[in-house]
């Protein structure tokens, strides 16, 4: 019993210390958002994100503010065979406009996602804290308008994910891919 409890403590610990030191962008616009962005980069320690990162391409996140202020997100990504994978959050706003919380019933975890740098026609800088199980894993990804990354916004990513102590083999540029149709 005191085992369990010390796990689960030392597990609330590490959430709260992969969320402290994120430092989210200061006057942050919801709406400047909206619309479509490609998955060019990501980077994670997560067990899931290592075994299939070689396997991995540039995907589709589409972002829809709510009148709420509120975030619905859509991600799509094509498929081996050609199919298109899909999946649909309603991210709710916190107190910091730039911080959203959602649960993903697809992977049965608590997602804290906060947009640390962004400027709205180019990139956004984001990163998630994903909690299953008492377990938190941290996921960085950039964002682009379009499907083009410089030398100096790749190095700008991979510096941030090793500032958070993701290991350098596990921040990936991803290819560029066929995007799924809109739906």
């Amino acid at each position: 019993m005191e085992s369990s409890l010390l796990r689960m403590l030392g597990a609330i610990m590490c959430a709260l210390a992969a969320t402290a030191n994120v430092v989210p962008v200061q006057d942050f616009e919801l709406e400047k958002m909206a619309g479509k962005w490609y998955i060019v980069a990501m980077a994670s320690d997560a067990h899931w994100f290592v075994n299939n990162k070689a396997e991995m391409k540039m995907g589709t996140v589409v972002l829809a503010p709510t009148t709420e202020g509120n975030l619905d997100i859509t991600f799509a990504n094509r498929k081996a065979d050609g199919s298109c994978w899909r999946q649909s959050h309603l991210a709710n706003k916190t107190d910091s406009p730039r911080h959203f919380v959602f649960h993903s019933s697809v992977w049965n975890n608590d997602n804290d996602m906060h947009f640390v740098k962004v400027q709205y026609d180019d990139f956004a800088l984001v990163s998630t804290n994903k909690t299953r199980d008492g377990a938190s894993v941290t996921l960085n990804a950039l964002y682009k308008r379009n499907q083009e990354v410089s030398e100096e916004l790749q190095q700008e990513f991979k510096e941030f994910s090793l500032e958070k102590e993701t290991q350098a083999d596990n921040i990936v540029m991803l290819p560029k891919y066929d995007e799924c149709s809109e739906a």
